[in-house]
């Protein structure tokens, strides 16, 4: 009979060891996702910051498309055009 029980309490012991050893394999899992989700978070944060800024940027400009400075800029840098009787010197060491 004694061995009987003996043999009962050993495969308590190793079906609660291995219980235990499922419960750990599976913590150590769910962290490796919650980590992967936790830098895809990070990443997409990221990406929010950037397109938000873009888009002030955006507005900005369509803001002042339309001033006179803006055109004179873009005239300027783009078109190559300069006002009448203005100076221009262009750096030829470049």
């Amino acid at each position: 009979m004694t061995r009987i029980l003996k043999s009962k309490r050993i495969y308590k012991k190793l079906i609660i060891l291995a219980i235990a050893v499922y419960i750990a394999y599976v913590f150590v899992s769910q962290q490796r996702v919650l980590e992967s989700y936790r830098a895809s978070e990070r990443y997409y944060l990221n990406q929010i910051e950037v397109k938000s800024a873009r888009r002030d940027s955006l507005a900005e400009t369509r803001a002042n498309i339309n001033s006179e400075e803006h055109i004179e800029r873009m005239a300027r840098e783009r078109l190559d055009m300069f006002l009448p009787n203005e100076r221009v010197y262009v750096n030829i060491s470049r």
